[in-house]
C-alpha cells in the first residue's frame, strides 16, 4: 500500500509527477513533430514543444525547492511507459500516429489539471512564483490541448475516409 503523502511530501510528489509527465510530453512531441502524417500537426506540435520544453525547465527548477527530481511514481510512470510504447510505432502507420497523438493529448490534459491544483496550493501557501508558473502552465496546456484535439479529429477523418478533411492545411 502506498504511503500517504501530506504537506511538503505531497507537494514534492506533485512536482515529481509533473516533471515526469512533462518529460514524456516533450519526448512524444519530439517524435510526433517528425512522424505525424498531418503536416499541420507536425508544425503545431513543433511549436508546442518549444513551450513545453520551457515548462519542463521551469518545473524542474521550482520542484528542486521541494526536493522533486522527477521521480516516476504510479500515475506518471504509467503515462510515461504508455507514451514510450505508442511512440515506438508512431511512424509505421497513420493509425499508430493517431494512438501516439491521443496519448499526448491525455498527458497534456493531465498537466492542465495538475496545474490547477498547484495554483490553489501555491495560493494557499502564498507562493507567488509557483502560482504564476502554474497559471502559465495551465493556460499553455489548455491551448495546447484544444489544438491537439482539433488535429486529432482531423487525423481521424483522414484515417476513416482516406482523404484530407476540409479545412486541414498542408
Amino acid at each position: 500500500m502506498a504511503e500517504a503523502k501530506t504537506g511538503e511530501s505531497f507537494i514534492q510528489h506533485e512536482f515529481d509527477e509533473a516533471i515526469v509527465v512533462q518529460r514524456a510530453i516533450v519526448e512524444a512531441e519530439r517524435i510526433l513533430a517528425d512522424a505525424h502524417p498531418l503536416p499541420a500537426a507536425q508544425q503545431a506540435i513543433g511549436k508546442l514543444m518549444k513551450t513545453d520544453e520551457k515548462s519542463l525547465q521551469q518545473l524542474t527548477q521550482l520542484g528542486e525547492r521541494f526536493g522533486a527530481t522527477g521521480k516516476a511514481e504510479e500515475v506518471a510512470g504509467a503515462l510515461q511507459e504508455l507514451s514510450n510504447t505508442v511512440n515506438e510505432t508512431a511512424e509505421e502507420a497513420p493509425s499508430e500516429a493517431y494512438e501516439a497523438h491521443a496519448v499526448l493529448l491525455n498527458m497534456v490534459r493531465k498537466q492542465q489539471d495538475s496545474a490547477g491544483a498547484m495554483i490553489k496550493i501555491a495560493q494557499e501557501m502564498g507562493d507567488r512564483e509557483v502560482k504564476d508558473a502554474a497559471t502559465e502552465m495551465q493556460k499553455a496546456s489548455k491551448a495546447g490541448a484544444e489544438e491537439l484535439s482539433t488535429l486529432l479529429a482531423q487525423l481521424a477523418v483522414q484515417i476513416a475516409t482516406g482523404k484530407e478533411p476540409a479545412g486541414a492545411s498542408r
